[in-house]
This record gives structure tokens, C-alpha cells and sequence, in this order.
């Protein structure tokens, strides 16, 4: 688990077993999102579907779980990924040595080495005789980070590898002797992740190396330098459940408790989360504010209910801990119901119902979270923090009739998609029934505002359709039905599940793209099958063209809001790319006139947009380069794509457009070694002599090894006014004011 930064996407779903093994995406959701070194995340079990067909479950990437580094992955994931370890040999090799002091010495990267080596593997004598003799100098250069001064995230040092390893002999040496910087931070990896920015003693906290720990703060560390994401050697320490360490930080060195890394997840959080009991009880001891709230609204009872470690959450309870809503309007109540802990449902419900019961059924629900509790701070509320007798005694939480339904129904939901448990399913939701109609007082449901076939409207009804799990879910209940061959009703699934996404996330989500993706995989792998005669699902020009027409969507959203190309464009490009694949399908498709009329002006809706994506790139660079061919872990379409490209071009794409290099589509054709489409370009009205920011032409670019100049007849599309332009640009002859502005943009892509 990643001891980072909770991202907020969602952890990987169950696999299930089409033929090549395909899996989609999906963000994470708030529960996920909260501790992976930073947060955790909840991984269901496998689909035990049938081996032979291919994988269309999305795949849920870790959630926002900040680690006791707060450097967790990123979506997933969403697309991102985090920078490797310095490892040029083997694991904990030493990195390149910095560019100064020693770099022009022969053999100075084998000493660099050597002595990081040493540090990991705590070989004191052989450090000492490499470093004994060296001058000042030498010995800084030697212990810093690269690039001399090193500097947070740069890479490891000596002494962070040591610290990271419990050396507390080599941690020593390097200190006293050689001038190792205390506080210098790097890189550091646990548990298969890299941590960025993690000075020393963040490393021996995490490692639960006490006495390096003691060390380290005596000879200057500041007990409460973070890492990159905001992480505290104390957070690290919680993580892992090292107590010492924390009594030590806290008891002994003054360490701050409230210290949250990135994402506002405080040590106490961590704590719960992971189940420490006693660290979470010796935090509580020293003051940590039970009710403070993350980013993302949660508490350490969420925590705590998404952990399942119930004597936790009755010590909370026992702290006047709220029972409060997070940002996506959850109580620790429906989160135990969402990770499935019955534990925590069923002493969260009986007890609010047996309150309830005694009250006479009048318990309602206070302001601050959905239901009256002990230690709840809101003004007038008569019924909370009445019913504990004793300081030892765990208080009563009050639960409405209205809230232990909910619950119940949601743990029944997850249940079938997570635990794959119907009888479990079956036995919660019959006590949900006879709960909404106990004592004759029936509680009335709200009807479904859509009716989708095979749709269980429980999670949207109670989470609301702005929660991730609420989308994921539907989308998931989908790929099981194309894993059983039921693609229609899995299509009739995710196209209600997009528009959710669409309705309810920000332009550019991950999760979006996700669908997208699913999208264009499903479609693929049906048109593929149904070309040899495997399958008999119709795949029609409506469902294409409705996903295209949602991604041309998508992309208009996205610039209407403001969203800034450059800062996203990582998203912005997978997005294009995806979109482009799906018009690859479209064109597998048969067409009538009309059908063939309105796939174009959805193409023409989107060019209208001028989107760019990396390196400035347009639609018509991205329909020529081979690199579009890669969108996710499964093949779609083949890029460069003649048939692609001669659509964008009668659409109205402008085969001189420039990216940031001043590269035309015609120069990355060019380097794709692509003579057809280069072709169709220059027949477009592509100038072949347009020269890039390098002053190369695409002519120049062609790979002369695979003989395609020999195919290739530029002088028929050269025109005088093309050698004319290049012979004022070569002569450097002052043209502008001479001539009319138009002329000056010609000459210009010369």
C-alpha cells in the first residue's frame, strides 16, 4: 500500500476474464482516497468469471490514501505516475555524482557509488576507508544529493539511505565526520513506493529506527520537516504503527499533532485509519482534535468506519467525536455501509435505534452529520451527549429509522458488487424492508427519475450521483453483463453512467476519460469479433456516434470552464486521443447520407474547437503520429490512420497547421515514415518546402534507410511562390511592409 498521498481515484476493481484480459479505469472515491502511506485503499476481490472472455471491469486506481508521505500514486491515476527510485544497478544503487567537486575525477562515479552502497548496507569500515582522506570538498560532493546541493525530490544522499536502513553507526559518521546535511531530502522508496522530498529523519521514522531517530534530532533536525506532500515524521511514524517513535516526537521532541500533510489528513486520521489503537489512543491523550475535518470533509471516524476497527471508533465516540458529513455528503455510518463492515453498521445502528426506541421515535437528525451523538456541538440539539453515565462509558449514538435503512440497503449493495454475496445481499435488504415499514409507518422512497434495465438505483438514490462509487458501480454492474456476453445492456449501462459523469464532474475528470476508454474498448473488441462471425451483438451507427458526439462534449466543456490546455494536458491529450479512436470505429461503421452528414458535423464540431494537446499538437498531428495509438493497456485503432486523416481534411482540418515546434502534420508523417498519408496531405494543399523551428522541411525528415524519398515526387506540389518565399527567408531579404500581410504568413511557413 502506497505510503503516499491519497489521489482522488478509485482503487483497482475486481478483474474479470474477457479473452485478452481487458480493464478499464475509474477514479476513486472518498473512502479510497484517504491513506495509502498517505492512504489506503480497499481492493475487492477477483470476478470469478469465465476465463475465456476478455477483462471489461474498470479498474479502480488508488484513492486519495495519503501514507505517512503524502506522496501517493495519481489516477490514476489517473494518468500519472511517480518517478522511480535512483536505481542504476540494483535496488538502492547509488545516483549520478553531483556536477561539481569530484565529477571530472577518473573513476568518480564508481567512488559515488561505492560510498552510497556502503551507507544501504551499513559497512562502516569500508565507508571509512573511502571517505577518510578526502578533503572538505570531496566529502560534501560526495554526501550531497545530485546537482550538489541536492534539494528536496532530486534524488537520494548517503544519509537518507542509512537513516532509511537503521545504520546508526554510518548515520553517525556521516554526521560528525564528514558533514552530512541533517535536514538534505530526497528520494526514498517504501513498500514499492517512492517517497519525493523525504529528509532523514522522515525516513527513520517510517522505518521505525528509534535510535536514528534520537540521533538525527540531536544533531539538528527540525522534528517536523516534511516531505514534498507535507508529511511529518510523526504521520510516517503513525503509519506503520511504530508508538515509541511517536511518544518519543511527541512526549520528547515537542512534534506537532496537527501538522496535515497536502490533502489536510492529520496523524490521528492516519491512525485510525490504519487501526492503531494505541497510538490513536495516546494521540487523543495529547490533544489531537478528534472533529478536525481533511480537504475533502472526512474525519477520523470516517477513517475509522472505512478501516473497520470498531474499539477505535468507540474511542472517538468516547472523545466527543462528531458524527459529521464529508464532502460528498457521508457519515461514518453509510461509510462503514460502502467498505462493508458490519461491525461498525451494526453497532452504529443498534445503538441509534434502541435510543430511538426509548425516545419513542421522535430522535431526529442534527446538523452536524445526519444523526445526534454524544459530544455533538451544535446549538439546541437536546438529545446528543445526554446518554453516556461515565467517563469509561461508550455513548449511545443516535441513529434515525430513516438513516438505519439507508445503511442497511447500501450494505446490501455492496454486498453484491464487492463480496459477491447475494444471500448476505438478500438477508440485509429484508431488514431494511421490515425497518421502512415497522410499526406501520411506512418511510416513503424516492422513485428512480430514470429507469435503466438492471440498475440497482440504491447507491445514486442514497450516495447521490456526484459520489464516484455511485458511477463506478453502474459501469461495473455493466462490464459484468459484457464479461457474460450481454453487451447491449452493458452499453444501455455505461451510457448512464457517462451521463452521470458528465453531469455531475468537472470537465477533463479522469473518471470521464475512464468511460470513454471502456467506450472505445468495448467497441473495438465487438466490431473485431463480429467481423469474423463470433458474434451476433448489432453495433450500430448510434451508439457510435452518441459516445463521439458525448466526447466532442466533453471537449467543449472543457474549454468553455476555462481549463488550461497546457496545465492538463496529459488529460487533454488522452481525451483527444481517445475521441480520435473512437472516430477510427465510426468509420468500420456503414453509414446511410444522412447518418454520413451528421458524422461530420460532429467532426466539424470539433475542429471548430481548435483543440491542442501536448506539444501543441491538433487533432490532424495527433491522426499521423504513431503515438496516438496508445490510449490504454489494450489496442483500439492503428495510427497514423489514412482514413482518419482524410476525414479531418474534408471536415476542414488545415493540413499547415503548426504545433509549438512549428512542426505541419506533414513533418510528424514524415518521421512516422507515412508516404500515403503524406500524400493525401499535399493533395490537401500541404506545403512539402514548410520548414519547422530546426529549418527542416518534412521532405528532409523521411528515413532514407526505408527508401520511401524514392515514392515521393515533392517538386509536383512545389510551386514558385514556394521556392520564391524561400529564397527571401535563405537571403534574409526584409519583406515585411513590402509586401500585402497575407503574403507575410506565407512566407512565414517557409
Amino acid at each position: 500500500m502506497p505510503r503516499a498521498a491519497r489521489v482522488h481515484v478509485l482503487p483497482a476493481s475486481p478483474p474479470s476474464a474477457l479473452p485478452s484480459g481487458k480493464q478499464s479505469t475509474r477514479s476513486a472515491t472518498p473512502g479510497e482516497q484517504r491513506c495509502a502511506r498517505d492512504y489506503s485503499s480497499h481492493h475487492p476481490p477477483p470476478v470469478p468469471l469465465h476465463p475465456a472472455r476478455r477483462h471489461f471491469v474498470p479498474r479502480r486506481s488508488l484513492r486519495w490514501r495519503p501514507g505517512p508521505g503524502g506522496e501517493g500514486p495519481a489516477a490514476l491515476r489517473a494518468g500519472g505516475s511517480r518517478r522511480p527510485p535512483p536505481v542504476p544497478r540494483r535496488a538502492g544503487a547509488a545516483p549520478p555524482l553531483p556536477a561539481h567537486g569530484l565529477e571530472a575525477a577518473p573513476g568518480a562515479m564508481d567512488l559515488r557509488t561505492a560510498v552510497y552502497n556502503a551507507a544501504r548496507d551499513g559497512k562502516l569500515k569500508l565507508l571509512q576507508k573511502l571517505l577518510g582522506s578526502r578533503s572538505r570538498e570531496e566529502l560534501e560532493a560526495l554526501t550531497a544529493g545530485p546537482g550538489g546541493g541536492g534539494g528536496p525530490g532530486a534524488g537520494s544522499t548517503p544519509l537518507l539511505i542509512a537513516a532509511r536502513h537503521g545504520h546508526l553507526e554510518v548515520v553517525e559518521y556521516l554526521l560528525d565526520h564528514c558533514g552530512a546535511r541533517v535536514e538534505e531530502g530526497g528520494s526514498v522508496s517504501f513498500d514499492g513506493e517512492t517517497i519525493e522530498g523525504a529528509p532523514p529523519l522522515w525516513a527513520a521514522s517510517a522505518a521505525g529506527h528509534l535510535g536514528v531517530v534520537r540521533s538525527l534530532l540531536d544533531h539538528g533536525a527540525s522534528v517536523n520537516q516534511t516531505t514534498l506532500t507535507n508529511s511529518t515524521p510523526l504521520r510516517a511514524a503513525c503509519f506503520d504503527g511504530h508508538l515509541e517513535i511517536v511518544r518519543y516526537l511527541v512526549g520528547e521532541r515537542g512534534a506537532d499533532l496537527e501538522v496535515a500533510n497536502r490533502h489536510g489528513h492529520t496523524c490521528l486520521m492516519i491512525s485510525c485509519y490504519k487501526g492503531h489503537r494505541e497510538i490513536a489512543r495516546y494521540l487523543l491523550e495529547k490533544g489531537a482534535d478528534v472533529n478536525r475535518r481533511s480537504v475533502k470533509g472526512n474525519t477520523a471516524l470516517h477513517d475509522c468506519a472505512e478501516s473497520g476497527s470498531l474499539e477505535i471508533l468507540q474511542l472517538l465516540l468516547r472523545s466527543k467525536a462528531r458524527m459529521e458529513k464529508d464532502g460528498y455528503g457521508m457519515t461514518p455510518l453509510l461509510a462503514a455501509s460502502v467498505t462493508g463492515h458490519t461491525n461498525i453498521v451494526e453497532y452504529l445502528i443498534q445503538g441509534g435505534l434502541q435510543q430511538d426506541e426509548a425516545a419513542g421515535g421522535q430522535s431526529g437528525t442534527c446538523a452536524s452529520g445526519g444523526s445526534h451523538q454524544r459530544g455533538c456541538s451544535e446549538e439546541g440539539c437536546e438529545g446528543c451527549g445526554a446518554s453516556a453515565s461515565s467517563q469509561d462509558e461508550v455513548p449511545n449514538v443516535f441513529c434515525t429509522r430513516e438513516a438505519a435503512v439507508e445503511a442497511l440497503e447500501l450494505l446490501g449493495a455492496t454486498f453484491v458488487d464487492k463480496k459477491r454475496d447475494l444471500l448476505g445481499a438478500h438477508k440485509y435488504w429484508r431488514r431494511a424492508m421490515e425497518l421502512r415499514c415497522e410499526g406501520g409507518k411506512y418511510l416513503p422512497k424516492p422513485e428512480p427519475r430514470q429507469l435503466v434495465l438492471a440498475y440497482d438505483y440504491s447507491r445514486e438514490r442514497i450516495l447521490g450521483p456526484s459520489h464516484p462509487d455511485t458511477s463506478y458501480y453502474i459501469r461495473y454492474r455493466g462490464a459484468v453483463y459484457a464479461d457474460s456476453g450481454n453487451f447491449e445492456r452493458c452499453i444501455n449501462l455505461w451510457k448512464y453512467a457517462l451521463d452521470m459523469q458528465q453531469g455531475n464532474l468537472e470537465p477533463l475528470s479522469p473518471m470521464t476519460a475512464s468511460s470513454f476508454l471502456s467506450f472505445a474498448e468495448l467497441y473495438s473488441y465487438v466490431l473485431q469479433d463480429r467481423s469474423k462471425g463470433t458474434l451476433a451483438t448489432h453495433l450500430g451507427f448510434s451508439d457510435l456516434i452518441g459516445v463521439l458526439s458525448k466526447g466532442v462534449r466533453e471537449v467543449e466543456r472543457a474549454l468553455v470552464h476555462g481549463k488550461d490546455p497546457v496545465a492538463d494536458s496529459a488529460q487533454f491529450t488522452k481525451t483527444l486521443a481517445i475521441i480520435l479512436h473512437l472516430v477510427f470505429l465510426l468509420e468500420k461503421v456503414e453509414c446511410t447520407p444522412e447518418q454520413e452528414h451528421q458524422k461530420r458535423q460532429t467532426i466539424y464540431r470539433l475542429l471548430k474547437c481548435s483543440p491542442r494537446a501536448k506539444n501543441g499538437f491538433t487533432l490532424l498531428h495527433m491522426a499521423v503520429d504513431k503515438d496516438t495509438t496508445t490510449v490504454g493497456r489494450y489496442p483500439v485503432g492503428k495510427f497514423p490512420s489514412l482514413h482518419v486523416v482524410n476525414l479531418l481534411l474534408e471536415c476542414g482540418a488545415d493540413p499547415d497547421s503548426r504545433d509549438y515546434d512549428n512542426n505541419t502534420p506533414l513533418h510528424v508523417a514524415a518521421r512516422n515514415n507515412c508516404p500515403l498519408i503524406m500524400s493525401a496531405l499535399m493533395e490537401a494543399g500541404a506545403h512539402m518546402d514548410a520548414t519547422n523551428a530546426f529549418k527542416q522541411t518534412a521532405y528532409e525528415l523521411l528515413d532514407e534507410k526505408l527508401l520511401t524519398k524514392s515514392t515521393m515526387q515533392p517538386f509536383n506540389y512545389i510551386t514558385l511562390q514556394c521556392l520564391a518565399a524561400r529564397a527571401l527567408d535563405k537571403h534574409k531579404i526584409p519583406y515585411k511592409g513590402f509586401i500585402p500581410e497575407e503574403l507575410e504568413a506565407f512566407i512565414e511557413l517557409h
